[in-house]
């Protein structure tokens, strides 16, 4: 007896994941750490020699504290957002730097997409309906929360007018 075939998923209107953009590599993070060490120590080595001893201790708390700037700022690196539109449903999943993931959904029919247009520096990405809103793309610049706000209502009001889109 054969059994039926599974119907192949609907294939999602819009499926965006972003990243957050770190411009300095693994690389330039221990030459830019190297040159701090040598300037912070070469420093604190000429203050120790001068019988300013107490400044060497402050030049190794400079260099572990843009050490742990800097790791702190990867670490948040590893978060990613994903905005999927399918007939029935827009989702954002979100995962922080931890792993930890959370999910926003919203019937596509019904949301609004607002931001402003041009883009101010604090301006927020909001995605609402029915009185629930999420904010989206938070480490994107200006211009890329534009472009994204622009993407999500033209996907939007492409299924609105496909005669497939669902008004439920």
């Amino acid at each position: 007896m054969a059994l039926p075939e599974a119907e192949p998923a609907a294939r999602p209107a819009l499926d965006l994941v972003y990243h957050p953009h770190r411009s300095l590599s693994p690389g330039g993070f221990l030459a830019v750490m190297a040159a701090i060490a040598v300037a912070g120590c070469a420093t604190g080595v000429a203050f120790l020699l001068a019988g300013a001893w107490p400044v060497m201790g402050f030049m190794g708390l400079d260099i572990a504290l843009v050490w742990y700037a800097f790791r702190v700022n990867y670490r948040r690196a590893r978060g990613w957002e994903r905005v999927r539109l399918t007939d029935g449903a827009l989702t954002v999943e979100r995962a922080g730097p931890k792993g930890r993931v959370a999910q926003f959904r919203f019937q596509p029919y019904w949301l609004r997409v607002e931001m402003d247009d041009p883009p101010k520096p604090g301006s927020r990405l909001t995605l609402r309906s029915h009185g629930r809103a999420v904010e989206i793309g938070t480490f994107l610049g200006p211009d890329e929360r534009l472009a994204l706000a622009r993407t999500l209502r033209d996907s939007l009001a492409r299924q609105k007018e496909s005669p497939s889109a669902s008004t439920g």
